[in-house]
């Protein structure tokens, strides 16, 4: 089972994550994060890293956070690998911990 992106981290966008992946899992769209399932190797470092909150072991997605699973797949095979850090956005701070952010992810 892989690690998943989920709803908080769209607009919100840290990349503290991305430094501790020993794989390289991580893909980066312009205002979200995609860990591919296929490279993830399951073993939580990025879970524990991320300051919005917003990954979780496959087998224990928040309720209505499924979609996630597919969406993360999809994106990170299109998104462009990141493994180092970055800024995160200036109002990341104001969107960490809004609700039902999917109508505003950027692909």
């Amino acid at each position: 089972m892989a690690f998943v992106v989920t709803d908080n981290c769209i607009k919100c966008k840290y990349t503290d994550c991305v430094a501790v992946c020993p794989v390289d899992a991580f893909f980066e769209g312009p205002n979200f994060l995609a860990i591919s399932p296929i490279i993830c190797i399951d073993c939580g470092l990025c879970e524990l890293e991320c300051p919005a909150n917003a990954i979780f072991q496959h087998d224990a997605l928040p309720e209505g956070q499924q979609p996630f699973i597919e969406l993360n797949a999809e994106l990170a095979l299109v998104w462009p690998n990141i493994n180092t850090v970055k800024a995160a956005p200036a109002d990341a701070d104001l969107w960490n911990g809004v609700p039902d952010k999917l109508q505003f992810l950027e692909s």
